[in-house]
Parts: C-alpha cells; sequence; structure tokens
C-alpha cells in the first residue's frame, strides 16, 4: 500500500508541472499583450500567473519532499510536506493579490484616456480556456491520488480561468465608451485572486493543525459501531497526513472476553475501516466495559 501512496505523489508531479508550463507561456502572452495593448486588467492577470508559477513549483517540491520515507526525525515520514507547500503557495497568491488591488486602485485614479485594444480581451478569453482544461486534467488526478496540494493547484488553475474570463468582459465592455470598466475589473482580478489565496491557506492551516471533517469521523463511529463484539466506543480522533488519513480509536468490549478475543474484535475495526475509507493507519484500543 504504501508503493501505491508514493506512486500516487509522484503521479501527482505531473499535474504541477502541467500548471506550471501553462503559467509560464499564459504570463508571457497576457503581460506582452497587456503593454501592448495597455490593458491594465490583463497586465494584472498575467502578473497573477507570474506568480502561480511559483505557487505551482512550491506544490511541486511539497510533492517530492513528501515522498522521503521515515527517517530518525520524521517517524511518521514527511507527508505532510504537502500541506506546507499549499501553505506557502497561499502565501504567494494572496501577495500577488494586494499587488493587483493597488495597481488597480491607482490606475483607476489616475484614469485612462482610452480603451485598451481588443487583442486584450480575446487573449483573456484564450487564457481562460486553456486553464480550464488543466483545472480539469488537475481535479481529476487530485481525486484520484486523493493528494490535497494538487487540488489546491486544480483550484487556484479553476480561480485563473475564472479571473481571465472577468478580465475579457471588462477589457470588451471598455471599448462602449467605459474605459474606467478596465481599472475595475483588474481590481475585482486582485479580490479573486485574494480569495483563491484563502481559501487554499484556510485548508492547509486547518490540516497542519490536525483538523479533521466531523461528518467524516461520524461515519466513521456508526461504522465502527457495526462491528460484531463493540459494545461503544470510548474515544475517536483522525488526523491528515498529506493525502493519508491516521485514525486513533478506543472501543469498548464485555469485560468477560478473552485477551484474543478482544484483539480479534480490534483488527476487525482495523481492516474494517482501511479498506472502505481507504485509510492509511488505524490505532484501536480495547478496554473492558
Amino acid at each position: 500500500m504504501n508503493e501505491q501512496r508514493y506512486s500516487n505523489l509522484k503521479l501527482g508531479e505531473r499535474g504541477a508541472i502541467i500548471s506550471i508550463l501553462a503559467y509560464i507561456l499564459l504570463s508571457a502572452l497576457k503581460l506582452s499583450v497587456g503593454y501592448i495593448s495597455d490593458s491594465e486588467a490583463l497586465k494584472a492577470d498575467g502578473l497573477n500567473n507570474t506568480t502561480d508559477i511559483f505557487a505551482s513549483l512550491s506544490v511541486l517540491i511539497g510533492l517530492r519532499l513528501s515522498q522521503k520515507p521515515a527517517d530518525d526525525d520524521h517517524l511518521y515520514s514527511h507527508w505532510k510536506s504537502e500541506m506546507v507547500a499549499s501553505m506557502v503557495a497561499s502565501f504567494i497568491i494572496i501577495l500577488v493579490g494586494f499587488q493587483v488591488l493597488t495597481s488597480a486602485f491607482t490606475s483607476f485614479f489616475e484614469g485612462s484616456a482610452e480603451a485598451p485594444d481588443l487583442i486584450a480581451a480575446w487573449t483573456g478569453l484564450f487564457s481562460a480556456l486553456i486553464m480550464y482544461f488543466v483545472y480539469r486534467y488537475n481535479r481529476n488526478l487530485a481525486r484520484k491520488i486523493k493528494s490535497h496540494s494538487v487540488m489546491a493547484a486544480a483550484k487556484d488553475n479553476l480561480s485563473d480561468s475564472w479571473v481571465s474570463i472577468g478580465t475579457a468582459v471588462g477589457i470588451i465592455g471598455s471599448q462602449f465608451g467605459l474605459p474606467w470598466l478596465d481599472p475595475v475589473t483588474a481590481f475585482i482580478v486582485g479580490a479573486l485572486i485574494l480569495k483563491t489565496g484563502w481559501d487554499i491557506f484556510r485548508e492547509a492551516s486547518h490540516q497542519l493543525t490536525d483538523g479533521f471533517d466531523v461528518d467524516l469521523i461520524k461515519e466513521y463511529n456508526e461504522t465502527i459501531c457495526n462491528i460484531p463484539g463493540v459494545k461503544g466506543i470510548k474515544d475517536l480522533k483522525a488526523r491528515s497526513y498529506g493525502n493519508n488519513i491516521v485514525v486513533d480509536c478506543v472501543i469498548t468490549v464485555k469485560p468477560t472476553l478473552d485477551i484474543s478475543t478482544a484483539h480479534d474484535i480490534s483488527t476487525r475495526v482495523e481492516d474494517k475501516l482501511m479498506e472502505e475509507y481507504d485509510i492509511y493507519d488505524v490505532h484501536v484500543h480495547v478496554e473492558p466495559d
């Protein structure tokens, strides 16, 4: 099973690399066309994609570090490197969001004499289409390998697609005698970038502080209680190590049971949870009741 999980992390690298290549291409295209067409919104979008390169690089590094086996001072392996990478990516995205907002705010009050060239809008729509396909690929990959960092990258991909659509809409609108709509769209782009960064940060910090889905805990509870021989559950906890879940459980059994029978019940609990929920490891402690 461990080999499969490490193989999944290796597969996740492909999604990060595809994101990096897409962002390199689109950031160069948007920044070039943005300066040529004098579009603040497209330049903001291009700057967003430039920093997305570094965000995707941090995800790639995190995935590679997560593949390192356990050592003397990482007895639980390096699984959490994946979530640290997601948090680093969120910081980069948030920083860019503030930069874009500042630039848009300044541009709005400085005023703009002319609307951007329409080629900027076509560039935005083309970029939105590319990023949507990258999003679909990374989303499906993240679900397949159960990778939080690849899913964070996919969310960033989708956000970038919507941002590019918004950029195009603002530029097209500015063609109808509303040149101020371009910096306003850039401001909206900055707000969307901040939201994406915050969402990724919130999820990464939640897992790094051992936060866990309470609905899943309820499902585990019901499953354990339905296993023959289990009288009740005294304690049930779970935490994530990257894309791996570890469960700690204290169950109660009849006090008249011998050690061997009680051990068999705990083994059934472990096997059931691992098989039904694809849990990496389950620790069960048995107490008489």
